[in-house]
C-alpha cells in the first residue's frame, strides 16, 4: 500500500513514495527479527508547515513503546508540579514511609535517600541501580529472567526489590548520569502517592481520555477505550517475540504503555504545544545537560537528538525533542519546523537501522523544507 501525504502535490506524493520504498526495503531484509519472521514498522511524520502528513502503512495497529512511556510519567509529574502538589526539587523521601527507600541510594557506607529530589530521578542522577539493564552483586540480570520466567506477573515493588537486594548505588545524587529504569519506578510511586490514585487510573483520565487516545492503555493495568484490545505487533527482545509475556509486566512507569503512530502523535502535540504541562514546566524539562550516549542527551524525563555527535557530517540538522524505546522505538518533536515523528522497528536489534531511517526521514524533510516556495 502506499502512505499518504496531507497534501497532493507532486513533491510530497514523491516523498512518499520514497519513504515508502525504503522502509518496504527494511520490511524485507527482515531488520530486526530472526529468519522466517516478518518485520513490521510503522511510521508517522506530520508537519502542517510542510503540508506532510505521512503514515506507514496505511493501516497500523498497537505496539509497546517501550521508554517512550518515560514521557508520559514526566508529564504526570509535570501536572502535579502545575497544580502546586509536589515540587521537581522536593525530596522523595518527604513522601515515601519509612523504610521504602532503605538500601536504594546507599554508597560507599552512607545513605543519601534523603538527598534525592524528584528531579534527580527524572534526570537519572539520583544514583540509583538500574534494575532491567545494571550490572548485579549476584545471580542472573534482570533481562534474563524476561525470556526464562515467561509467567511471572511482576509487581512495582518487586522491581525496587531486585534493585536493593542485587544492585549496587552508582554514587551520591547528583554527581553522575545513570539512566535508571528503577528511578522511574519510584516515580510511578510517588505519583500514586501523591494523587491518591493507581498510576494506570491517572493515566487515563489526565492523559488518554482528555486526548481521546483511544488506543492508549498501560498494559496489564488498565484497558483502552477501544475495547476489546487487539493483539500488539510483535515485539522482539533477545531474538524472541515477548509481545504475549506475562513478563513483560516488568515496565510499568517506566515504560510499560502501548499506544499507536496515531495516539502518539497527538500526545506529542498536546505535550509540545502546550496543553498538558505549563510552558515554564516544560522550559525546565526540555534542557539536556546529561549525556546519554554519543549524539542523545538528556533532561527532565525527556532525551534530544543532537545528528552531529551522530556523525559529523550531520552537522546542521535540527535538533529532536522526545524519547527513544530498546525496541527500537521513536518519538521526536522538531521545534524549529513544528514536525513531529512516530517510527517504530518493533526490536532490540534495530536501533541502528532505526537510526538509519531516522536520518533518511530528516534528509526528506530538509528537502521538502528547501522546496517549499518563498514567501
Amino acid at each position: 500500500m502506499t502512505a499518504k501525504t496531507g497534501l497532493t502535490s507532486l513533491n510530497n506524493l514523491k516523498l512518499a513514495q520514497r519513504l515508502d520504498h525504503m522502509f518496504r526495503k527494511y520490511e524485507q531484509k527482515g531488520i530486526g527479527v530472526p529468519k522466517g519472521h516478518a518485520a513490521e514498522i510503522q511510521a508517522r511524520i506530520c508537519s502542517p508547515a510542510l503540508g506532510i502528513d505521512y503514515r506507514f502503512p496505511d493501516t497500523a495497529g498497537p505496539y509497546h513503546i517501550a521508554s517512550i512511556g518515560k514521557l508520559f510519567t514526566m508529564t504526570i509529574i509535570g501536572m502535579l508540579a502545575d497544580q502546586g502538589r509536589i515540587g521537581l526539587n522536593d525530596r522523595i523521601a518527604a513522601y515515601f514511609e519509612q523504610g521504602e527507600l532503605r538500601g536504594l541510594f546507599l554508597h560507599q557506607g552512607r545513605d543519601y535517600a534523603s538527598d534525592v529530589t524528584v528531579s534527580h530521578l527524572l534526570s537519572h542522577t539520583s544514583g540509583i541501580g538500574d534494575y532491567f539493564e545494571g550490572p548485579v552483586t549476584s545471580g542472573r540480570p534482570f533481562a534474563d529472567s524476561i525470556l526464562s520466567d515467561t509467567e511471572r506477573l511482576w509487581h512495582p515493588s518487586d522491581l525496587i526489590a531486585f534493585t536493593r537486594e542485587r544492585q549496587r548505588s552508582a554514587g551520591p545524587p547528583g554527581k553522575q548520569y545513570l539512566y535508571s529504569d528503577t528511578g522511574y519506578i519510584l516515580l510511578g510511586q510517588l505519583i500514586e502517592k501523591v494523587s491518591g490514585s493507581p498510576y494506570g487510573s491517572l493515566l487515563r483520565t489526565q492523559i488518554f481520555e482528555p486526548l481521546e487516545l483511544r488506543d492508549t492503555y498501560l498494559m496489564f493495568h488498565t484497558e483502552p477505550m477501544n475495547v476489546p484490545a487487539p493483539p500488539i505487533s510483535p515485539l522482539w527482545f533477545k531474538r524472541r517475540d515477548i509481545s504475549g509475556l506475562n513478563s513483560l509486566s516488568c515496565d510499568w512507569s517506566g515504560g510499560g504503555i502501548v499506544s499507536t503512530t496515531d495516539d502518539l502523535l497527538t500526545f506529542s502535540k498536546a505535550l509540545h504545544g502546550g496543553k498538558l504541562i505549563a510552558p515554564s514546566t516544560l522550559q525546565q524539562i526540555a534542557a539536556f545537560p546529561y549525556r546519554f550516549r554519543p549524539g542523545i542527551y538528556y533532561g527532565l524525563g525527556m532525551m534530544e537528538i543532537r545528528f552531529e555527535g551522530l556523525f559529523f557530517l550531520l552537522r546542521g540538522y535540527p535538533r529532536l525533542r522526545g524519547h527513544l524505546g530498546i525496541t527500537a522505538a521513536h518519538l521526536h518533536y522538531d521545534p524549529a519546523s513544528d514536525t513531529h515523528i512516530v517510527l517504530n522497528f518493533g526490536s532490540d536489534a534495530a536501533m541502528r537501522p532505526s537510526f538509519n531511517a531516522l536520518i533518511a526521514m530528516m534528509n526528506e524533510l530538509r528537502k521538502a523544507q528547501t522546496s517549499q516556495p518563498s514567501k
